[in-house]
């Protein structure tokens, strides 16, 4: 019996340090609540509305790769294009609100796909166009039928930026520019690094 109850104490232990470790990670990622006494900076203040908040891959700076222009003064400038080596490209950027009022982010950016219908606001309706391979891409979804993508977009205050990002499929190594297409806005072409 001392085997048994051995073994059954050393799984219950590493039960326990996998779900502490995941606890863990999930707080140190989660990047909220904790208050240092500095106040938050413009870009990353917080929308007036409530449910999940856009997120996008930190480490962007510099001037854009391109700027697709929305409807009524919003901005959508790119600001990175990465190729990964497990055959993604993670485009990520910011809308901005070039607008005097606040604006409600279109639906029509969801694209118009069943699935990704039923999943919410999203940027499921981009597309990257290789031309040079007469291509288009579509962004990635999960395994749920989500798009992979900045989801929980509403509305934008006059001046305010937020941070989006978009997955999709890489195209050929050789391939370094893309045609980013979004509905609504204008398309732009992105250099793609990596």
């Amino acid at each position: 019996m001392s085997i048994r109850f051995t073994a059954q104490a050393r799984r219950g232990l590493i039960a326990l340090a996998l779900a502490t470790g995941l606890v863990m990670g999930v707080t140190s990622c989660g990047g909220g609540g904790g208050h240092d006494g500095k106040a938050p900076d413009a870009s990353a203040a917080p929308s007036k509305t409530s449910g999940s908040q856009p997120s996008a891959q930190e480490g962007e700076s510099g001037a854009p790769l391109a700027e697709l222009k929305g409807e009524n003064g919003l901005l959508l400038q790119i600001t990175t294009a990465q190729r990964d080596s497990g055959g993604f490209v993670t485009v990520n950027g910011q809308f901005k609100n070039d607008g005097s009022q606040s604006l409600v982010i279109p639906s029509e950016l969801r694209g118009d796909e069943t699935e990704i219908l039923k999943h919410g606001t999203s940027l499921g309706g981009a597309t990257l166009v290789d031309s040079q391979s007469k291509k288009r891409y579509y962004v990635l979804r999960d395994t749920d039928g989500r798009p992979l993508t900045t989801t929980g977009l509403t509305t934008i205050e006059s001046g305010q930026t937020i941070p989006v990002f978009m997955q999709f499929p890489a195209p050929p190594a050789d391939t370094t520019d893309v045609t980013l297409q979004l509905p609504t806005f204008s398309s732009g072409t992105v250099k793609i690094s990596g």
